[in-house]
């Protein structure tokens, strides 16, 4: 109920403020599980992604939402869970198990179920390299995939900034639900989970326009985080030799005009692969919330 009233309130304030647009909305199944699949380039993703849908939509949300005190802890956890979120922990491991368990029991009590497969926000605009939580979560609760491109969200609201750009209309493109009920009962092979969330971000990249990078976000912004911790050290330790106003080549501006998929006949060779070899041993655990497995140390996830 609380969804709705807080919905009922928002909208047509987001609507009025920020003229966002919508497209394909009637691809997404008005009853019976599924999951929404969508990328991640800020956070007002919360917002416009199940602004245009009749139905509400849960999303799993990193616990640190609903952790905090005082008034505004308290403020964040109503809002949080007024707009469909559920904490989960990031951490991996065995949490990384508890948000698959929570995610197949939001789609078994027949609910939408929104993840965003790349494990965390977007650094820099580009489109990276999927988790395959959302391969195990389709498999697992036999649900379909609703491929979700978040439009304009970067520019809307550039990492560290609060305050949108008003000038920017943001906007959501829904693709046709994904199918994979053809690989039922494989579930614990690495090789079809793989393939099934690389189908999964080409469909996400087809939509949005994004240049695709294959490697994870999160290993990407630690990288990034690295870089502006040495050129710190550098300019603290030699003054004169601090770098110029032109930023490293990894944290420039890319573009989104030519996005560079793997071309589906890769995915193909990878399942008739899996149709060729016996299953693979069961997975160490669980990607995270939002779309990650532990299989490796680094793919865990929640909401950015």
């Amino acid at each position: 109920m609380f969804y709705w009233v807080v919905k009922a309130v928002l909208a047509p304030i987001l609507r009025i403020l920020f003229r966002p647009w919508a497209e394909g909305t009637e691809n997404v199944p008005r009853t019976g599980p599924a999951i929404l699949a969508s990328n991640h380039l800020s956070f007002s993703d919360h917002f416009f992604a199940p602004l245009p849908l009749p139905r509400k939509v849960v999303f799993l949300a990193k616990s640190e939402y609903f952790t905090g005190r005082g008034i505004k802890g308290l403020f964040s956890r109503a809002f949080f869970s007024g707009v469909g979120q559920i904490p989960v922990d990031r951490a991996g491991g065995e949490a990384s198990e508890r948000a698959l368990a929570t995610g197949l029991r939001v789609l078994a009590s027949g609910q939408l179920l929104g993840i965003y497969p790349e494990g965390t926000r977007t650094p820099d605009g580009r489109l990276f390299r999927g988790k395959t939580g959302v391969a195990r979560l389709a498999l697992e609760a036999r649900a379909p995939v609703i491929p979700c491109a978040m439009i304009g969200g970067f520019e809307f609201q550039p990492p560290g900034k609060i305050t949108p750009q008003f000038k920017v209309r943001p906007g959501v493109r829904f693709g046709k639900p994904l199918d994979f009920s053809r690989y039922y009962g494989m579930e614990t092979d690495r090789i079809v989970l793989r393939a099934i969330t690389d189908e999964v971000i080409y469909e996400i990249m087809k939509l949005s326009g994004q240049e695709y990078v294959d490697e994870y976000a999160v290993r990407h912004k630690a990288l990034l985080q690295a870089e502006k911790r040495a050129h710190k050290h550098e300019a603290k330790s030699d003054p004169a030799a601090a770098p110029s106003a032109q930023p490293p080549a990894s944290l420039a501006t890319v573009s989104h005009a030519e996005p560079a998929p793997a071309p589906p006949a890769a995915l193909r060779e990878d399942i008739d692969l899996a149709r060729s070899q016996p299953p693979s041993p069961p997975l160490e655990s669980a990607e995270s919330a939002e779309g990650g497995t532990a299989s490796k140390p680094e793919q865990t996830a929640a909401s950015g």
